[in-house]
């Protein structure tokens, strides 16, 4: 029996990836590209963009050559249609359906963050979990129900994934391999102290660059009412 091979790209952020997976979950390639910015600064769209047009079509020889594979192997073509930033987004889909057009293979959009759970599914071999999705721009409770995924409680104020990375500008710390890890690499102060007190070093640290940061100790949780992702399996 023929195996099933899709070539998916992603392209939601600062990373351009292109790989090549089988229907049971095995990758057979995964070539990617990130966009890095000096310390202390974020990555704006167009300049993303730019980085994903200049590298995506090297990213795709790479992978197919890697997969060991030609375009009349693969069975469709899957890209990431969102949530993400909108034009890093877009070079995916043009590319994706100008490949659509020359190699004759349909096309399939994929929710960013749905993908992410399946990848989790796959990995873990859970059958109906409840996921604590952490990404950078969502923190939330999901889990499938009736014929959706659906959240059931997301954070009140910033994703975690936005937390790190904005508290990495203000250390000015190096977006060279990601923001979240190099943050793990610094020892930071003796958090023991009276952290709601002004006198903090983190709060120090924040006022410092212009921006105070109250840190609190919260006992219990409010959330959002319970909504549903826009996507039915």
């Amino acid at each position: 029996m023929k195996r099933m091979i899709a070539l998916g790209f992603e392209g939601s952020a600062n990373k351009i990836g292109v790989g090549v997976v089988t229907l049971d979950g095995t990758i057979l390639s995964n070539p990617r590209h990130t966009y890095i910015t000096p310390p202390g600064q974020g990555f704006l769209p167009r300049e993303t963009a730019q980085h994903h047009l200049q590298h995506v079509l090297p990213i795709v020889k790479s992978a197919l050559e890697t997969a060991k594979i030609t375009p009349d192997e693969i069975d469709c073509l899957c890209y990431t249609k969102g949530p993400g930033m909108g034009a890093p987004l877009q070079v995916s889909a043009v590319v994706i359906r100008v490949l659509s057009q020359l190699w004759k293979k349909p096309i399939v959009a994929v929710n960013h963050c749905v993908a992410h759970i399946e990848m989790g599914r796959i990995v873990t071999g859970a059958d109906d979990p409840v996921v604590l999705y952490v990404s950078g721009g969502n923190t939330q409770v999901i889990a499938y129900s009736e014929g959706r995924y659906r959240i059931f409680g997301e954070t009140i104020d910033i994703a975690v994934g936005n937390c790190l990375d904005r508290f990495a500008r203000v250390l000015q710390l190096s977006n060279d391999p990601a923001p979240g890890y190099n943050i793990e690499q610094v020892e930071l102060p003796d958090l023991t102290s009276d952290i709601e007190s002004n006198t903090h070093p983190l709060n120090r640290l924040f006022m410092e660059s212009g921006n105070q940061c109250n840190v609190y100790l919260v006992d219990e949780c409010d959330s959002k009412a319970a909504g549903s992702c826009d996507y039915v399996p």
